[in-house]
């Protein structure tokens, strides 16, 4: 099975590069490396971060921390999923 762990931040207003960058460096950063690693941005300075790891939906993951409250607005959306692998097989 493989786990994708999704991590959304907003970056305080015009810091969004900044915490793109902040992710960049914290995915090289975790205990291990995933399968996969995916970043992506948004308006409004939003940093959306997807890994994908090899394991079971309950297994104990390395998760992306919360950034320093001064550069984001509000707390750090978390979402875990199951892969079920590509829409067209």
């Amino acid at each position: 099975m493989t786990v994708a762990l999704m991590w959304e931040a907003r970056a305080t207003d015009g810091r969004g590069a900044e915490l793109l960058e902040w992710a960049r460096a914290r995915t090289g950063e975790l205990a291990r490396t995933p399968l996969r690693t995916e970043l992506l941005r948004a308006p409004q300075d939003r940093v959306l971060v997807i890994t994908w790891w090899p394991g079971e939906y309950g297994d104990r993951l390395p998760e992306l921390p919360e950034p320093d409250e001064r550069l984001i607005t509000r707390a750090v959306h978390r979402w875990r999923f199951e892969s079920l692998g590509p829409a067209d097989s």
